[in-house]
């Protein structure tokens, strides 16, 4: 099983970049469309397949589902923002979709299990693939703006199609991905080591999630963070980091306190990239800062793992 889960991880990172490319080319509400579609399909595969081959290919259709929406999302506010001329509320909106993003990610974990548990897998499944449905409504109701106003589509004499300037947007985001990547293997460690029963660990993932949601929610009231933004949100987590090494009593806190500062820090990224990149690399942009989070993540995890080992 964990095999499985992680070639659908891998997957999604080797698809990030080519499905960013994708919502680039052929507009962002058709690749949401189209990964909400092979999303359907990796549900259904997931609720009537009865063996090992169908769960991995339903695990690499959630994978392609994924890529497809993966950074299209971002794309298509910004540019809806844009033409609408707030592109200032970008921030807002993309901070408070991610703090209800987190918010229901736990409450539909939650009450999955319950329709698993009250009603079965079917209906646990039948449940899934509704919302994924719901998911493909909401893309067929969303409109392609056009492109933003006055956008640097080709500028500074290069051409539309030109590579990303890497060397512009790696400083905006790895720091966040090194945050990211340290705040899961501080979640990793606190849910698997200590002994804790299910009550304490039930109030330990709830104190986690509120802080990213909690940190998300302020994002829009800090000042615009460009790529030294990000390193300041990356040292002050290495630092919250340090204190649980230096004072183990400060362990849980520290966890806590990197789950808000990635909170706080994955809208501002956000904004930051969109704010730099030319219009028709949207996507492409916002699909490589995810695939950067997923494989920091794949490290941070494994070694998390070794280290409690020992």
């Amino acid at each position: 099983m964990a095999a499985i889960l992680a070639a659908g991880d891998v997957a999604l990172l080797l698809l990030e970049i080519p499905t960013g490319w994708f919502a680039d080319r052929f507009g962002h509400r058709a690749s949401l469309l189209l990964g909400s579609v092979v999303q359907v399909a990796g549900m259904v595969c997931c609720w009537l397949g009865t063996g090992i081959p169908e769960l991995v290919v339903a695990s690499l259709l959630v994978a392609i589902g994924d890529g497809f929406r993966s950074g299209a999302d971002e794309a298509l506010l910004f540019r809806t923002c844009a033409a609408l001329g707030r592109e200032d509320r970008f921030l807002a909106i993309q901070a408070r979709a991610h703090t209800l993003e987190v918010c229901a990610l736990v409450a539909l974990v939650a009450g999955g299990g319950v329709i698993a548990t009250t009603w079965g897998f079917h209906a646990a499944w039948a449940a899934e693939t509704a919302l994924c449905t719901v998911g493909f409504s909401c893309a067929w109701a969303m409109h392609e703006p056009p492109a933003a106003p006055g956008s640097n589509e080709t500028g500074e004499g290069r051409d539309a199609n030109a590579p990303l300037g890497w060397r512009r947007l790696a400083p905006m985001i790895v720091p966040v991905a090194l945050l990211g990547g340290a705040a899961s293997a501080g979640s990793f460690l606190a849910q698997t080591t200590g002994g804790s029963g299910a009550a304490e660990l039930t109030v330990l993932v709830a104190l986690i999630t509120a802080a990213e949601a909690a940190g998300a929610a302020l994002a829009p009231r800090m000042p615009a963070a460009g790529a030294r933004g990000q390193l300041i949100l990356a040292i002050c987590g290495a630092l919250v980091a340090g204190s649980a090494f230096l004072a183990p009593i400060m362990f849980y806190p520290a966890v806590v306190g990197l789950a808000l500062l990635e909170g706080v820090a994955e809208p501002l990224r956000a904004a930051a990239i969109q704010q730099e990149v030319r219009d028709t690399m949207r996507a492409r942009a916002a699909s490589a800062a995810n695939a950067c989070d997923m494989l920091f993540s794949l490290i941070a995890l494994p070694l998390a793992g070794m280290w409690a080992k020992r």
